[in-house]
């Protein structure tokens, strides 16, 4: 089949999928579309057991197979996708939760992946099996950050606060870019023989990802704003901005620095002071509706593929149990690592009721996990245990925390509300 061909079919059933949610079912979109996708995939895998379908399910199966969901992800959809989520997010805004974002965000993410990486190593050994710390911590690497694009996916449909969205968002949108140097640098030292790996490469490497994607994305990001700012001309203003994700993207990779944290940034840049300063009304509403459609497709093919990928795992029999094991852990972790910080917090700014625990329970996985796990090497036990246990972590994520983070949403509008009414009963 033409790659042609597989995109027609991936953007065509997305299309159905979404439209019979729209007009039967109203559910989350990106919910919807996943959930349609895996029922598809476990319907095949049954039929396939009884020995019906099955040509169907062999070509299915080798479509899936012969799409590389990291290139599609990592080297395809991710620059669009963080772009366009750091353009609609409020600078001033995030500027007020800055140190909230940067614990959550940096802090967090790597206490978070340690944590994971110990506990996955005793579930293992405690379960008969045996898998090398250092799968452990890739693990706890590509499972840590919440996926900006499964979190601001769905915030978009529950009408978060915009003080809690902040939060959510902005610890998503930096928490992967740390992931991914963590996850390349864990990378590194477990599997490049070809260089002497030390602490301090570690760092030299960490630091070059992490602070060089910050610098270049503001590079890119101004570079963007002098080119937008003499002209009045949106068709021109949004081919800029697809240079960013496109060319400056690719440099990004080239250059050693991380393009994830590069994209966020200058998708904050314009989005902030290029929408201030730089474009005229018309420019802002064409250039945002053009990347509000981009980010809408490119969300509803992404979560139809994670539904799918289901059958590019063979065996769940060895590592059915270890994957319902990591859903309790890596909550246990995420809730340690968030409650902690957001503790000391409180003692010195208030927040509204069920701040943590939204923060705790709204964090969910996504695609980028998917993607980080396809990429470890080997063909063993040891490959497709992470994967397993990655993907029912991503399903628990988005199918149940997902589906009921908007009670959490409205539980905590109804108290901020009924807070507001007391303090005024009471000051009459």
């Amino acid at each position: 089949m033409s790659t042609y061909a597989i995109v027609a079919f991936l953007l065509n059933l997305a299309t159905a999928l979404a439209y019979i949610n729209q007009r039967y079912i109203k559910m989350q979109p990106t919910i919807a579309i996943m959930a349609g996708s895996l029922l598809l995939s476990l319907s095949l895998i049954v039929l396939g057991a009884f020995g019906l379908g099955t040509q169907t399910h062999d070509h299915i199966s080798m479509l899936i197979n012969s799409l590389n969901f990291h290139d599609i992800l990592i080297d395809g959809m991710l620059s669009f996708l963080l772009f366009a989520g750091a353009l609609n997010v409020d600078l001033n805004e995030l500027n007020r939760v800055k140190w909230e974002i940067i614990s959550l965000a940096v802090f967090g993410t790597v206490a978070s992946c340690f944590l994971i990486a110990s506990g996955t190593y005793c579930i293992i050994n405690l379960l008969g099996g045996h898998l090398s710390y250092y799968y452990c911590l890739l693990f706890g690497a590509l499972i840590s950050p919440t996926d900006p694009i499964a979190v601001m996916a769905t915030l978009k449909q529950i009408s978060a606060p915009r003080a809690l969205s902040v939060k959510i968002a902005g610890e998503s949108l930096f928490n992967d870019g740390v992931a991914i140097v963590l996850f390349i640098t864990i990378y590194r030292a477990a599997f490049d023989y070809t260089h002497n790996v030390t602490v301090g490469t570690i760092i030299a490497l960490f630091t070059q990802q992490a602070v060089g994607g910050v610098a270049y994305g503001i590079l890119i990001g101004l570079i963007a704003y002098k080119l937008i700012k003499p002209i009045d001309d949106h068709k021109i203003e949004i081919l800029i901005t697809l240079g960013i994700t496109t060319g400056g993207y690719i440099l990004a990779q080239n250059l050693g620095v991380s393009g994830p944290l590069a994209m966020v940034v200058a998708g904050l840049f314009i989005g902030n002071r290029g929408r201030q300063f730089a474009m005229s009304a018309q420019s802002r509403k064409s250039l945002f509706e053009f990347w509000e459609l981009i980010d809408e497709i490119l969300n509803a093919v992404l979560f139809l593929l994670i539904g799918f990928e289901i059958l590019s795992i063979h065996d769940f029999s060895i590592t059915f149990i270890p994957g319902l094991l990591a859903i309790p852990l890596v909550l246990l972790v995420r809730a340690v690592t968030v409650a902690l910080p957001m503790s000391l917090f409180k003692l010195k700014k208030s927040y509204p009721p069920y701040t943590t625990t939204i923060i705790i329970w709204g964090g969910l996985r996504g695609g980028l996990a998917v993607a980080l796990a396809l990429v470890i090497p080997g063909s063993g036990t040891d490959r497709i245990l992470i994967l397993t246990m990655t993907y029912m972590v991503v399903l628990f994520s988005i199918l149940v925390q997902g589906s009921t983070a908007p009670y959490l949403i409205k539980r905590s509008k109804a108290s901020s509300e009924k807070s507001v009414s007391s303090t005024s009963e009471t000051k009459d």
